[in-house]
């Protein structure tokens, strides 16, 4: 007699059976997420509304200033929309910039492209990033923060 070829009943249900149980895991666990890099993602974006805001204040001839809200996680530059950080990724702005109205924070560029320098701290524990300026230069530096 021919044998003929295929699954049987059994085999198709236990492997639909695996498949339900290790889809049922992945979509518990959520999303896959690494804080290291959300913090990374968020002092590039902070590091790149800085430039943006130097470049701006030299081609305008004009003060422009970077408005950082640690409360909201959120920042923004002169007449831009604000950005956010995502919720778990820790912000914290240290002196030399001068407080604005509330909790916010500013750094301001001047016309010949220097600034009143600040910092921004990202993330917590060790995978904390700094966003530096310099006063003089109105560099923007992105470094590990200690």
């Amino acid at each position: 007699m021919a044998r003929e070829e295929g699954f049987t009943l059994i085999e198709v249900l236990v492997t639909l059976a695996i498949l339900g149980v290790v889809l049922g895991l992945i979509i518990g666990r959520g999303p896959m997420r690494s804080r290291g890099l959300e913090a990374r993602a968020a002092a590039g974006a902070i590091a790149q509304t800085l430039r943006a805001a130097r470049a701006q204040a030299i081609a305008t001839d004009q003060d422009v200033a970077v408005v950082f809200d640690p409360e909201h996680h959120a920042f923004a530059a002169d007449r831009t929309p604000p950005s956010r950080l995502a919720r778990d990724v820790a912000m914290e702005v240290l002196p030399p910039a001068p407080r604005g109205p509330g909790l916010t924070r500013l750094i301001r560029f001047s016309p010949d492209g220097s600034a009143t320098g600040g910092q921004v701290v990202i993330g917590s524990g060790r995978g904390r990033l700094s966003v530096s300026v310099e006063w003089l230069t109105g560099k923007v530096v992105v470094a590990s923060a200690p």
